[in-house]
């Protein structure tokens, strides 16, 4: 196979590792027998890049299945929070929202003590 661009090495939840590698959509094309052994039988993913720029990624089936279901989940989510906070006019939102972000900046930053 021809060498692909990088290898980013992880961990999953059980400290085994797994490997996100980088290749081009022409090598991806050349090698996709290996791509899709290595994504089937060590779990790594494969992230396509045409023209420099990430496209599309080949990821193992169970970890898509846990993608779909985490989006339902947000988006179920979401729009409980859109519901709850539909009575509120967006002006009084972006203030408390602006006025949440100051409080947490200024309680991060160091204090100068004279």
């Amino acid at each position: 196979m021809a060498t692909p661009s990088c290898h980013y090495d992880h961990y999953d939840q059980y400290g085994l590792a797994f490997m996100i590698t980088e290749t081009n959509a022409v090598t991806f094309r050349q090698n996709l027998g290996e791509m899709l052994n290595r994504v089937q039988y060590r779990q790594d993913s494969i992230v396509i890049n045409k023209d420099g720029k990430p496209v599309a990624a080949l990821i193992d089936a169970r970890l898509f299945g846990r993608i779909r279901r985490l989006q339902e989940r947000f988006e179920e989510l979401s729009a409980r929070l859109a519901e709850a906070y539909a009575p509120i006019p967006v002006e009084d939102g972006l203030a408390e929202i602006d006025r949440l972000v100051g409080d947490e900046r200024a309680a991060r930053r160091p204090s100068r003590k004279g």
